[in-house]
């Protein structure tokens, strides 16, 4: 009997692990990001709630070189990012409520708990494939367009 209790809670832990890196997708919208080499459409997968920020990217094995994700506040505020359970290194767009970008954090090493922030308030937090900025001049200053930016 002992043996059998035993069993059942083995499986029923290692169900819930399993859930727990389960990857989630949400909705895609094009985020477009206007730099010195042109207008570049990243296909974006947007998180606006607690539970999707939370989750991010975690746990994913690959992502396009057009693809992103977006971390979206309505009220701005500093943000505090990290690397726990990602396993894509990326780089992080710190971006303002006008859509300009203050701050890029280049080649996020994966797993890191070291906290990346840009020091000072935005309304969102845009994740491309590491090397991605530098290569298409993504840079601050730059501007993306998207519903959520005033003056976009």
């Amino acid at each position: 009997m002992l043996a059998l209790a035993c069993l059942f809670c083995s499986t029923i832990f290692t169900m819930l692990s399993l859930a727990s890196e389960d990857v989630v997708r949400l909705p895609v919208e094009q985020v477009v990001v206007t730099t010195d080499q042109g207008d570049i459409t990243f296909a974006t997968e947007i998180a606006t709630s607690d539970e999707t920020r939370s989750r991010g990217l975690m746990f994913r094995r690959s992502m396009g070189e057009r693809e992103a994700m977006m971390f979206y506040w309505q009220d701005p505020r500093v943000v505090s990012m990290w690397m726990r359970n990602t396993y894509i290194p990326l780089d992080m767009l710190f971006v303002a409520a006008d859509g300009i970008v203050v701050h890029v954090e280049s080649n996020t090493v994966p797993h890191s708990l070291d906290v990346i922030s840009a020091g000072r308030e935005v309304s969102a937090v845009m994740e491309i494939v590491a090397g991605s900025a530098a290569k298409l001049g993504i840079k601050p200053g730059t501007r993306l367009i998207h519903r959520f930016f005033r003056g976009s």
